[in-house]
């Protein structure tokens, strides 16, 4: 066995130990028997349970709360009501593995314990302390819960207390994640074929997708024992110039990894980038990055265009202060609150830096796309690592690039070959293990869906999938059960699946990827997944794009105005003094380009491409300009029922269009059923109620679905304060009651 192989031996046995001893806090056998339990997934135990807690909810103006159980179990926490469930909502979307009055443990974000009428943050090691009163668990999906323990008998809220702090707050090993308990005991075959989502878990997924880009470049499958770097995938692709010999200096470092190719024949790659003080002293590692630029160059017309996006974007420590910030405007313990606050709230919002944040990514993604469309030049982005910003951006260029990954499937494949092949350290970024040392937590991923929410709201009909799709996608990050993002990399994996073979039944390999639906909902849930105003792309031979690649495209500029430039260096910086004196590279003016950002080409270029007629298929440029940088309001506030929309709004508009389409899709069938009988194929009427609504059970829609309960009847009205409804000038024309604000609109 080599060195590198038994080094991955002793981390794979020493992540499974323990970071801590943990508490003897050990299943309650008899707890259950009066009490009402949730039921219990394969492989979920309940650790300990407290009956008479009183909960308080969000949307509750008047704070009365409601009597139930508390239980702790290896996967959730889970609030159990002494109450009959309520008639008045329906369900329409519900999660099969856990319940709005559910938390899984690795999404509780933080836990504040209430002495006295003062609230103190809880940390692990505090479990001896004095009970609180009152526990508030903000949670990584922004939802907060409030927990009085007060008419608890003593030991029950001492024993749900420690084990909520314990199960929550206290650093453990991967193995002790939920996944493992509940795949030993889950059988998930692999997805259908039909579904075609590339996984890049096989040399064949990357040859096909080089083949339908038809890159210029080669597969690599010298790691596929991980033998020449436990930081590269199995499989990936290089410049043809690469050679063998190429692969091994560096574990990795500095190594051009293909990730698209543009019909013209340049490509786009990403690279992690070696230390600035290695590429000064050494001259081995200045040789070899100037072979691996003249590589990139090689691909296509002797161009390259580098950027190291540490210089030029927030690092990842940045990017998690920035949300640290952000989400605190969302944990809404009371919707009073929130109204109080709403006079500075997007003053306060906008101060934070998140959205500032989103927009610099996108508009080096446009950048990429500018020199990849305009000058035909390869762009190699690197940085520290390359699996964080590298990711981000790569993504969001091929996104604007490629329709193929703006459908369903083409969308999981780029999340594949991008994030998870390509190394992105989902259990250090998400902190799915409550390790102490947060410095590497940053939520990375969270920001390049906010930049494909804001490219899904300027160009709806582009995308075949839907914000509800990105919203439960971004939820199931703080699940773990899926594969998808419980580990740093393939080797990561690979040395979990390898420990627990042969001996095991190997239930790491039998975890579901998140793509496999059917694990958290049903199939009339997922229907909300798919955009119904989303129109196929009409097929077209290769060749003839290529023909016609000058004559049709749109191309890319920035915007001129509204739009804030990162304080660092811009994008294709005049790199030409300190690379030279790097890598000697005499012919540089050959390869790199630096147009100034902002510049008045780029400003001709970006309305050049607007001049020209929208094509939901072909090339889409975001506008990052401040007012279209819409909050994703459906992530961010859809716990809270004061701001929703009842009765009306785009959700509205949407759940109509579905029900169109399926009395459309029902029509056909019909009609195919009585044409082939050779019967008449008069249109068939749908029933109709005697209002002209259709029969059935009628619903209050808001914009917090479906991830609220629909309630049919239309009693409730948002509660807004009297005094802020003066202060708007005797409630705005809402008339009493505020009946405008709860307009009819039922939806079948």
């Amino acid at each position: 066995m080599s060195a590198l192989g038994a080094a991955c031996g002793k981390a794979a046995k020493a992540s499974f130990v323990s970071y801590v001893i943990p508490e003897e806090i050990k299943a309650e056998k008899d707890f259950g028997k009066q009490d009402k339990t949730p039921t219990l997934l394969p492989g979920e135990v309940v650790f300990c349970g407290a009956s008479k807690v009183l909960r308080y909810r969000q949307d509750d103006v008047s704070q009365r709360g409601l009597f139930g159980t508390l239980v702790c179990t290896n996967f959730r926490l889970a609030f159990v009501s002494d109450q009959d469930p309520s008639e008045e909502l329906v369900n329409l979307f519900r999660n099969k593995m856990y319940g709005e009055d559910d938390i899984p443990l690795a999404c509780v974000d933080n836990i504040y314990g209430v002495y006295e009428d003062k609230r103190k943050l809880l940390t692990g090691g505090m479990v001896k302390n004095k009970i609180p009163s009152k526990l508030v668990i903000h949670c990584k999906d922004l939802r907060v819960f409030q927990f009085t323990l007060t008419y608890c008998l003593g030991e029950e809220a001492k024993r749900i207390f420690q084990g909520i702090t314990h199960h929550c707050l206290e650093p453990k090993s991967l193995r002790n994640l939920f996944a493992f308990s509940f795949c030993e005991l889950n059988s998930f075959p692999e997805m259908k074929r039909q579904q075609k989502t590339l996984m890049f878990e096989v040399l064949d997924d990357w040859a096909q997708d080089l083949n339908r880009l038809r890159g210029a470049c080669r597969l690599v499958d010298e790691n596929a024992e991980f033998g020449l770097s436990p930081n590269l995938p199995q499989f990936f692709i290089v410049p043809s110039n690469v050679s063998e010999a190429d692969l091994t200096p560096f574990q990795g470092h500095g190594l051009p990894m293909w990730c698209w190719s543009h019909p013209s024949g340049c490509a786009l790659f990403k690279t992690s980038a070696l230390p600035a003080a290695v590429l000064q002293e050494d001259p081995v590692a200045q040789a070899y990055m100037e072979k691996m630029l003249t590589a990139v160059a090689h691909n296509y017309l002797f161009s390259v265009k580098t950027e190291d996006l540490s210089d030029t974007l927030p690092s990842v420590s940045e990017v998690q202060l920035a949300y640290n910030k952000f989400k605190l405007f969302f944990l809404i313990e009371n919707t009073t609150d929130f109204w109080v606050s709403d006079v500075k709230w997007l003053s306060s919002l906008d101060g934070c830096g998140w959205l500032d944040i989103v927009r610099q990514c996108l508009q080096k993604a446009m950048e990429v796309v500018e020199c990849l469309e305009k000058e035909n030049a390869n762009v190699l982005i690197m940085e520290e690592g390359g699996s964080d910003l590298c990711c981000v951006i790569s993504s969001l260029a091929q996104l604007m690039l490629d329709p193929f990954y703006r459908t369903l499937t083409g969308f999981q494949s780029l999340v594949q070959k991008e994030w998870v092949a390509g190394g992105h350290r989902f259990t250090e970024r998400l902190n799915q293990l409550h390790l102490k040392d947060k410095e590497e937590v940053s939520p990375v991923f969270l920001l390049f869906l906010e930049g494909v929410m804001v490219l899904l709201s300027q160009y709806g009909p582009s995308f075949q999938f839907t914000e509800t799709y990105l919203t439960v996608l971004s939820d199931s990050l703080h699940l773990p059960v899926f594969s998808t993002f419980l580990f740093n990399s393939q080797h990561h994996r690979h040395i979990y699946t390898q420990a627990e073979s042969p001996h095991s039944p190997g239930s790491v390999g039998r975890c579901p990827v998140v793509w496999d639906w059917s694990v958290q909902f049903d199939c009339k849930a997922q229907e909300l997944f798919i955009n119904p105003l989303y129109t196929e792309k009409s097929r077209t031979p290769r060749a003839s794009q290529r023909s016609q690649l000058h004559k049709h495209q749109r191309h890319l500029s920035l915007p001129g105005s509204g739009f804030k430039l990162s304080p660092k260096r811009g994008f294709f910086k005049d790199e030409a003094d300190s690379l030279k004196k790097i890598l000697r590279v005499k012919r540089l003016s050959r390869w790199m380009l630096s147009p100034e950002p902002g510049s008045s080409s780029s400003r001709d270029f970006y309305q050049a491409w607007q001049g020209r007629p929208l094509d939901y298929h072909g090339l889409l440029l975001p506008c990052v300009d401040g007012p279209w940088l819409r909050l994703w309001m459906q992530r961010y506030l859809r716990w809270v029922q004061e701001v929703q929309i009842f009765g009306g709004g785009l959700v509205t508009v949407l759940s109509r269009v579905y029900g169109l389409l399926e009395e459309v899709n029902a029509l056909r069938r019909e009609l195919d059923h009585r044409g082939g009988a050779g019967r008449s194929t008069a249109r068939p009427q749908r029933p109709r109620a005697p209002g002209g609504e259709a029969p059935g059970p009628q619903v209050r829609l808001s914009s917090s679905f479906p991830f609220s309960g629909l309630r049919s009847s239309s009693s409730y009205k948002p509660s807004i304060p009297d005094s802020l409804l003066h202060g708007l000038g005797g409630g705005g024309g809402l008339g009493e009651g505020g009946e405008e604000l709860d307009d009819a609109g039922s939806v079948v």
